[in-house]
């Protein structure tokens, strides 16, 4: 006891210098007599206080005292050192002075103490408490710190709060009830209606979530509330909290229907609720009305694109992110479309032009579809599914083609003169390689059509140290499996088997199946090492085998087969654009996979494209021609094989001579995109045929670097000149200074106003920085900054919009940018709601 009495004294003696202790039951004499403290005299008090006033006030300013009194402690009127005792302190030897003694409170924090004694009883908040005490800490301090300690909140009282909603989402209440045990009820709503202004006559955390939700969501249409504004600002760093996500959501939904917000909604232009996201009715009513504009045709994509970049920042984003996406790739082929030149003045110059600009077109479909179907909203999508899929087959698909099919109808000889032929890729792309001594891998994706590889070709660029690039290949003609890997292979005669079986013959050998592919390619260049093997078994290989495997080799051909083996089955073939977009990701771990293996040079190709409808095909995307001739050997929706095959108007013939092939196996392709009926097949995705979507095949060469290619856009604050604040909404523009690019990757800010002991004196924004357009004017994104009444506090002063950055894996940022503001004005009072 006599230790634990020292310390505690010891502790008073750190912050006052003279301590007077009342021993009112006579049971302290023998300790206070045993006593030793460092430099503090011990005096007795016995009818001697006048004079030992004298001595501590007058004759020894400095010195420290200890002043005993055995019994009760005087009355006020009474007590000759009354002034001293409240001025310095009385030392306590009941319950509430051990605590005070141990927290090294004085004497004004009694009552405190004291009001609040339920939250003192145990030694765990004792101790936190004791933790996070300052030397300045006034009461109201002391009760936040002690609040925060009841709802396990280690911040401001915004974090107090966040950890009541979550309580509340939760369906419980020990926090609160805790707060109320320990007296701090009546504290806890006074900080409500400091901090947020919310009061009322039986106040409840129910209550007060609703009000708030209510309040920001008025203030964000523009209305008046009771609330500060300060409660916007809490509310938006409680929603952008990602450890909050599941409670904000929780009460979103909840309260949603209690604030009849869809019926409030339903009378709004959904143009003004582009900054909101309280509510995930928001997003449900922006997405219907975005659905309905663009299938009408009525906004331009500039608007939709930016509308749904300022989405993507809504809490609820992820929920519908396909959505959105189907919408803006809608949105973008459909103008596209509208505003496509679709004339051809020649084979070369068909192939060029869909190289340059047309595939685009298909690149868009595809990427709709696909978000489409992943939506899986098909009622409401449906109007607009059905605007794209008229405007792209009856306006695209079928006038391109049919345009294109004029010059395919004029052509003697199935060949462009400045377009690679498929048949010659090898002495084209592969030869030149070897003629260096240069180890060569040729990854053949089977109906890996050029819009894919152009997007794949995207994709590696985005890569570290990857350096890519594409042309285009007139593939042989049909445009089918059999013929297309024949092609990709060294040959110099290449023939169509005299059968039923479609099976191509080069130079003698059949190019069905990985045995006979490699005994063709050991025909390549004398002395060669070559290897011919499926994706799969090069993904399955450890590294070292896979390193082996290249050290051994000077070609390498790698079959990769997920489109053509989706499309090809009625079962499945409405999930191709999903097998395109897995395609991608194995293409692009199989060239990491190889680089790893020591392999610097790549060519991605195809064997062929295809043509795909996602809408049922209609009676007249039927070819109405009859198949005639000597002998029908083998026919598919697209191609007919056969000898003596005559001519009709529904078809284009060609002669193996025609299409550089040896042989008399003649062919017949239906015209445009035009299909022929077969039983027990798919009708929707189809190849064989002369269409541009079939036979233009992308080349992708690939190259690893030795240094680093990769940077991030950079973001400047544009503000304005002034620089200065005099209102408590601060509209600031910030500058993407170049659009992205395959080496030009996104950047992500974090951006708010800060004083300069680094508190925020404004609501944070997560910004992605992530535009791709040209033009320097969609490149400027402006960002509405709420300003707290804490603001107020550095009317006059300089303050700091700091832009931060994530540290890569971290949960931490770092300083990206910043521009300093003077605060001129009384913000409280000059929110503009």
């Amino acid at each position: 006891m006599l230790d634990r009495i020292r310390q505690a004294l010891k502790s008073h003696f750190e912050k006052r210098r003279i301590i007077l202790w009342y021993d009112q039951k006579h049971e302290w004499r023998e300790t206070f007599e045993a006593l030793a403290l460092d430099g503090v005299e011990k005096i007795e008090l016995v009818n001697n206080e006048f004079g030992v006033k004298y001595r501590v006030l007058r004759e020894e300013p400095k010195g420290k005292f200890l002043l005993y009194r055995e019994g009760t402690e005087p009355a006020p009127i009474e007590n000759w050192l009354l002034d001293v005792q409240l001025a310095n302190g009385v030392f306590r030897t009941d319950q509430v002075g051990a605590w005070l003694a141990e927290l090294g409170l004085g004497l004004p924090f009694e009552n405190l103490i004291r009001t609040h004694e339920e939250f003192f009883k145990a030694g765990k908040r004792l101790e936190q408490l004791k933790q996070r005490l300052g030397p300045e800490d006034t009461e109201s301090a002391v009760r936040l710190k002690m609040l925060g300690i009841c709802t396990v909140a280690s911040g401001g009282f915004d974090t107090i709060v966040e950890s009541l909603l979550g309580e509340l989402a939760d369906g419980k209440d020990e926090k609160l009830r805790l707060i109320k045990r320990a007296g701090l009820d009546a504290f806890l709503w006074q900080q409500m209606q400091r901090h947020v202004g919310y009061q009322a006559d039986e106040p409840s955390m129910k209550d007060f979530a609703i009000g708030l939700f209510k309040a920001c969501y008025t203030m964000g249409t523009g209305g008046t509330t009771a609330f500060l504004p300060d409660a916007q600002v809490l509310f938006q760093r409680w929603k952008n909290n990602r450890n909050c996500a599941d409670a904000f959501e929780t009460l979103s939904r909840e309260y949603a229907a209690v604030l009849a917000i869809s019926q409030d909604l339903g009378k709004r232009d959904f143009r003004d609720l582009m900054e909101l996201d309280y509510f995930e009715e928001i997003d449900r009513t922006i997405i219907r009305n975005l659905v309905h504009e663009v299938s009408s045709q009525t906004v331009s994509f500039a608007d939709v694109s930016t509308w749904i970049r300022q989405r993507r920042t809504s809490h609820w984003f992820g929920n519908y992110k396909h959505i959105y996406e189907a919408i803006r790739f809608a949105s973008e082929v459909l103008q596209t479309i509208e505003q496509a030149n679709l004339s051809v003045s020649g084979l070369t110059d068909g192939v060029q032009r869909y190289a340059s600009t047309w595939f685009r077109i298909d690149q868009l479909y595809r990427k709709f579809i696909h978000h489409m179907q992943q939506a899986s909203q098909p009622s409401l999508l449906g109007e607009m599914n059905k605007q794209v899929e008229n405007l792209y087959v009856n306006k695209y698909l079928l006038n391109l083609n049919d345009a294109w099919q004029v010059h395919v109808d004029k052509a003697e000889r199935w060949d462009t003169p400045t377009i690679t032929p498929q048949r010659t890729f090898y002495s084209a792309f592969v030869a030149p390689f070897r003629r260096k001594d240069q180890r060569i891998c040729v990854v053949i994706s089977d109906a890996l059509r050029y819009e894919i590889g152009e997007e794949f070709l995207s994709r590696v660029r985005s890569l570290d140290r990857y350096e890519a690039e594409i042309a285009p290949m007139l593939s042989s003609l049909p445009s089918y499996t059999q013929l297309g890997m024949a092609s990709l292979l060294p040959n110099k005669d290449i023939q169509i088997a005299d059968n039923d079986t479609g099976v191509v013959i080069v130079d003698g050998q059949s190019a069905q199946g990985l045995a006979n592919r490699q005994k063709i390619l050991e025909s390549g260049r004398a002395g060669d090492r070559v290897h011919a093997c499926k994706a799969d078994e090069i993904m399955g290989m450890p590294g070292d085998d896979a390193r082996a495997l290249v050290r051994d080799n000077d070609v390498i051909y790698i079959y990769h087969n997920r489109i053509d083996a989706t499309g090809d089955k009625t079962v499945s073939e409405e999930r191709v654009f999903e097998a395109a977009e897995e395609t991608q990701e194995d293409l692009l771990k199989l060239v990491k996979k190889l680089t790893g293996a020591n392999v610097n040079n790549i060519l991605v190709t195809a064997d062929h494209g295809f043509i795909y409808q996602n809408r049922p095909i209609e009676e007249s995307d039927y070819s109405a021609g009859e198949v005639k001739g000597e002998t029908v050997l083998f026919r598919d929706r697209r191609f007919v094989l056969g000898k003596g095959l005559s001519e009709h108007p529904s078809f284009r013939k060609f002669t193996p001579g025609a299409l550089g092939l040896q042989g008399d196996v003649d062919v017949l392709i239906p015209k445009s995109i035009n299909r022929l009926r077969l039983k027990g097949s798919g009708s929707r995705y189809v190849h064989g045929g002369a269409s541009l979507q079939e036979c233009v095949v992308p080349v992708v060469t690939i190259n690893k670097k030795r240094q680093s290619d990769l940077s991030r856009v950079e973001v400047d604050i544009i503000g304005n000149s002034s620089r200065t604040i005099s209102s408590g909404q601060v509209s600031v523009v910030l500058y993407q200074t170049a659009a992205v690019t395959e080496k030009a990757h996104p950047r992500n800010l974090r951006a708010a106003f800060y004083a300069a002991s680094g508190e925020p004196l404004s609501d944070i924004h997560e910004l992605p920085f992530d535009i791709r357009s040209e033009n320097p004017r969609e490149r400027e994104i402006p960002v509405r900054f709420l300003m707290t009444r804490k603001a107020d506090e550095f009317n006059g002063q300089e303050i700091t919009l700091r832009l931060e950055e994530r540290e890569e894996g971290t949960s931490h940022y770092k300083e990206y940018r910043t521009a300093r503001f003077t605060l001129r004005g009384r913000f409280e009072k000059d929110f503009d709601f």
